[in-house]
């Protein structure tokens, strides 16, 4: 399937691709760039992808990581 961008840079997402990926008003949609392939990847946050997330990080020590992050950012 193909959409155009508008002169804003907005594109249409299909109906078809919306119902489908349960993509509805106010859905926010993650955005990742392959800067490799030049390609665009449109991911909605919908509660399934949430809940899909769940343990993913589990035991990575992301907190550790983010509380010394900020503590030297307010160092500065």
């Amino acid at each position: 399937m193909e959409t155009v961008a508008t002169s804003k840079g907005q594109v249409v997402i299909p109906s078809k691709i919306r119902r489908k990926l349960g993509i509805k008003e106010g859905t926010y949609i993650q955005i990742d760039v392959d800067e490799l392939n030049k390609r665009i990847i449109l991911t909605p946050v919908t509660r399934e992808y949430v809940h899909s997330l769940r343990g993913k990080y589990k035991g990575k020590g992301l907190m550790k990581a983010l509380m010394a992050e900020k503590k030297r950012e307010q160092e500065y």
